[in-house]
């Protein structure tokens, strides 16, 4: 099966190592894979607008079927690959409902992150103002405080949406593991350092982890005083 499936992916994106946990929580290792790169504008090249005239990274096929939207792709694989590999929706109502809604926050925690981490690359230099990267800052703190209080009320030991693994996790990891990669301080938030402990070693997370990383541990400190 994972012989018909193939990834383009870039390094250093959340949203391309969500797709690689999604991959190794249903057990389908060994499909076709690419490492292209942001740098060199890989994303904008032909292969990719073929396949995804956005020009964006994850880029996924499964046989003839095209699917590039991260969430998507981990959506389709959970459907596609129900009885395989570990299940990544709850039965629970509670816990489904509370998935769901933690996965579309997700998707403003990883903006809010982009927006601090990223404003050099995002903003030219004539328009940048350090007012306007304070205010990111400010808004990536309140957001901080409100995921340290979710895990606070899940209470120790807690995946983001109950006592279970689910898609929630495979998509939120990545940006809290680029919260601690860009310098935020464990001892501030105490409860999203222990969430990021809990999983940093899973198997589907080691196996997809970062490969500058393992070159590189040493982290940046653009985050230690948020």
């Amino acid at each position: 099966m994972a012989k018909a499936m193939t990834l383009l992916w870039g390094a250093g994106s959340p949203p391309c190592w969500r797709v690689m946990i999604a991959l190794e929580e249903k057990n389908l290792q060994g499909y076709n894979q690419k490492l292209l790169s942001f740098d060199k504008m890989e994303h904008k090249s032909q292969e990719v607008l073929d396949i995804n005239p956005r020009g964006q990274l994850p880029t996924f096929k499964h046989g003839n079927t095209i699917v590039n939207d991260s969430y998507a792709v981990c959506f389709y694989l959970e459907s596609q690959f129900k009885s395989q590999g570990n299940k990544l929706i709850p039965d629970s109502q509670e816990e489904q409902a509370l998935m769901y809604q933690r996965m579309f926050e997700g998707l403003t925690f990883y903006e809010k992150l982009n927006a601090v981490i990223y404003y050099d690359w995002f903003v030219p230099e004539g328009e940048r103002h350090e007012s306007a990267l304070n205010r990111n800052k400010e808004a990536l703190t309140t957001e901080l405080k409100l995921w340290e209080g979710y895990l606070q009320k899940l209470g120790s030991g807690s995946h983001v949406a109950g006592p279970s693994f689910t898609l929630a996790d495979v998509v939120i990891f990545p940006t809290v593991a680029y919260l601690f990669r860009f310098g935020l301080s464990a001892k501030r938030y105490p409860k999203l350092g222990e969430y990021y402990n809990l999983l940093k070693d899973r198997p589907s997370v080691k196996a997809s982890w970062p490969p500058h990383w393992l070159e590189n541990p040493e982290g940046q400190d653009t985050l230690k005083d948020i």
